[in-house]
């Protein structure tokens, strides 16, 4: 399978498994992208996933020889836009877990992870203008989101490189460290995510991801709306009485 699923108590690990090929995504890996977010969303037993891939590349993006050979409509999904993911809607925490680089449409694919856990050794990059091409994949305005409009606008115009270093100094990624603990850092940060009421997790990432785009008055709105409707639930009377009995709180997502 080029793209494996695995359960780990409340975390999905959803691996790339096209390694041969740098893991580019082809038809095959779009919907295979696809089909492991829709059953992580729809497991209420899955709280949070994360996105890896096998082999010393993450991913390369688009597979040219498929775009050559006429199929670069495959690559994209109804649902989830290229790779089944990068205009995905999604409800649930996703962190990227990269080794390797993520160039082109791999940096675009982490760009759409909430989250971004990286080795020592990875780079990013969109470049896409040194071939004449451009980023559709959202890089050319989730970049300049994630680190601010000059250092992206040098990366997307110059189409050079953009180290992990830089990239987490200038806020894209949450992590970097050694290659051999790229999975075990995104495991623990899984988990202190999971350790939290999934559903107030949920509500507080659908609000912090509009952050950039929508008004301030349109944020407190969605944000009283989003509250109302998880005092309505059972984790909401779990937290106080867990907090008062000084216990772990035993969330049931509901």
């Amino acid at each position: 399978m080029v793209v494996e699923f695995e359960k780990k108590e409340r975390t999905a690990v959803i691996t790339l498994n096209r390694p041969e090929a740098r893991n580019a995504v082809n038809g095959e890996v779009a919907a295979g992208i696809e089909a492991a977010i829709d059953e992580f969303e729809s497991d209420p037993d899955l709280w949070v996933a994360i996105l890896d891939a096998n082999g010393p590349t993450f991913c390369a993006g688009a597979d040219l020889k498929e775009i050559a050979a006429g199929n670069g409509r495959s690559l994209s999904t109804k649902k989830g836009g290229f790779a089944g993911l990068v205009s995905r809607e999604r409800v649930k925490p996703l962190i990227a877990a990269i080794n390797g680089s993520a160039l082109a449409g791999g940096t675009e694919i982490a760009l759409a992870c909430d989250l971004i856990v990286c080795s020592d050794q990875t780079d990013f990059g969109l470049p896409e203008v040194k071939r004449s091409l451009i980023a559709g994949a959202g890089g050319l305005f989730r970049l300049p989101r994630a680190i601010g409009m000059a250092p992206a606008m040098e990366v997307i115009l110059t189409g050079d490189l953009l180290t992990c270093h830089k990239a987490f100094n200038l806020g894209m990624v949450n992590k970097v460290v050694p290659a051999e603990q790229v999975m075990s850092a995104a495991l623990d940060l899984a988990e202190r995510i999971a350790i939290n009421a999934p559903l107030a997790v949920q509500a507080s990432r659908r609000i912090a991801s509009r952050a950039i785009i929508d008004e301030d008055d349109v944020l407190l709105r969605a944000g009283n709306a989003e509250f109302k409707e998880i005092a309505k639930t059972e984790d909401y009377k779990e937290g106080p009485k867990a907090f008062i009995e000084k216990r772990a709180p035993q969330w049931k997502g509901r």
